[in-house]
């Protein structure tokens, strides 16, 4: 009992007491819960049933599979891609923290049920699905994803030559080259393959300029795209570290656009990636546009660390906070660039000079570690953001098949609106723990109320979650 209060009161925090590889273990269940299609026997998620087994019947192609976007049935192909990628990235930075947790086989799993979709929703070089479901009536219904039936129209969407998306195109190829890293040690044809067809990709989207919302004009009230430039340098970045061809790195060299210093990395915003990626090309002396994407990297950096010119915002209690909606996301892929940047200033022996002061390796781990803390419970409401993580955590999350009584206890097939009453308008909490889910998060004042109503807060998608897996892996 001694030692136990002595360790917290060196800390003086919370924080002493919470499990970061608890936290990586649940935020890869969380994936299992958002599958789409026909079910593994080894799913660990038990509440869940096989759905959209016929996704892609409309064009007579099979897209089962993938993941569900959010707290809705949707499958949209932009921010499900930089899901992918952020997994991959963080299964290859962190792989030996995975397998010292027992976590290598779950996050490759994770992994490979994104790029198995992705390898059939890319049938031929110049096309590709980039969403299943009509996202307004998806929206208008509060339904399991396992109640969806040949009655619930599911349409496919493309990007082809005619009606292209190079941000689509290459946020699809980012993810097949990173995720090729990953496999590449324990199934190089599957790497192969991935990474072809990230070359196809990426040539696709070189050549056929635009963002994908002017071809799937259903997704642009959901997942509009602020333009392609950042996915094209994003994918040359990844498709150079996987493939090492000096064509990816004259992209780079050669683009008349590094980003500039940005204010937030995201599914739509690709710029800080790349910039980091590129500040990590060992092979390439630290000049000309290579430096200039060091730089604007380490200005992001300084920025999260409150010492560059333009500091992020921090909550009173001390999160980091970009934007009103989900901000947790963002938080995400900043405490992401905190835990690989420090990975990289430790291999290199470096430190990042900030306009108001140094970072070393250790700064930049402690303020994603502080980040996650908060995340975790170390905040003004002492509570967990992530559902099932501690004793006080959301029990409202706004998501459809956590909110419902699951398939396997009333298997009597729901209608589209059935679940709006009593399940959606109930102040009860959701009958299935959706175990891993991190939600939207407080607002600028650490303000947060667990009603399911509150899709701006209390919403969990999967580009949140999947940069968080790598930070949880390396602070575990």
């Amino acid at each position: 009992m001694c030692i136990v209060l002595l360790l917290l009161s060196t800390s003086g925090k919370v924080s002493a007491g919470l499990n970061y590889g608890e936290a990586l273990t649940k935020s890869l269940l969380y994936f299992e819960a958002q599958r789409s299609g026909k079910l593994p026997s080894d799913q660990r998620v038990q509440w869940r049933g096989d759905s959209a087994p016929g996704d892609g019947s409309d064009v007579h192609i099979d897209l089962s599979g993938g993941y569900y976007d959010a707290g809705d049935n949707m499958k949209f192909g932009f921010p499900l891609a930089f899901t992918t990628t952020m997994l991959a990235w963080g299964s290859v930075e962190m792989a030996s923290q995975f397998q010292a947790h027992n976590e290598h086989q779950n996050v490759l799993m994770a992994l490979k049920w994104a790029t198995d979709y992705l390898i059939k929703a890319h049938p031929e070089p110049n096309v590709l699905y980039g969403q299943v479901g009509d996202g307004k009536l998806d929206h208008a219904c509060w339904m399991r994803p396992e109640d969806m039936n040949t009655s619930h129209p599911r349409p496919s969407y493309r990007i082809d030559a005619q009606h292209p998306g190079a941000d689509l195109a290459a946020e699809t190829a980012a993810a097949m080259a990173a995720a090729s890293l990953a496999f590449a040690p324990s199934d190089a044809a599957y790497a192969n393959t991935l990474i072809s067809h990230a070359k196809d990709l990426f040539e696709f989207g070189k050549n056929h300029p635009g963002v994908y919302h002017d071809s799937i004009t259903n997704a642009a009230g959901f997942y509009s795209s602020s333009g392609h430039e950042d996915e094209l340098l994003w994918a040359a970045a990844w498709l150079h570290r996987a493939t090492g061809d000096q064509m990816y790195l004259d992209y780079l060299t050669q683009a008349s656009n590094s980003g500039g210093v940005r204010s937030a990395f995201s599914w739509d915003d690709k710029f800080v990636g790349a910039q980091v990626l590129a500040a990590k090309v060992g092979k390439v002396k630290n000049e000309g546009k290579m430096a200039e994407y060091k730089s604007m990297a380490e200005h992001f950096i300084c920025n999260c660390a409150q010492k560059g010119y333009s500091n992020v915002k921090k909550t009173p209690g001390g999160l980091l906070w970009f934007l009103p909606w989900e901000n947790l996301q963002y938080t995400a892929t900043a405490s992401f660039v905190l835990s690989s940047y420090s990975k990289y200033l430790e291999a290199a022996q470096a430190s990042v000079q900030c306009p108001n002061g140094v970072l070393q390796a250790f700064d930049l781990l402690s303020l994603a570690r502080a980040q996650v803390d908060y995340i975790l419970g170390s905040n003004p409401k002492s509570m967990s953001y992530m559902v099932g993580f501690g004793t006080n955590y959301p029990n409202r999350p706004h998501h459809r098949g956590s909110s419902i009584v699951s398939i396997k206890k009333d298997s009597k097939l729901k209608a589209c609106n059935e679940g709006w009453y009593p399940w959606y308008n109930t102040h009860e909490p959701n009958p299935n723990v959706l175990v891993g889910a991190i939600v939207g998060g407080p607002d600028v004042n650490d303000v947060y109320q667990d009603e399911r109503s509150d899709y701006q807060h209390n919403e969990p998608d999967t580009v949140t979650v999947a940069p968080f897996v790598g930070v949880f892996a390396a602070l575990a």
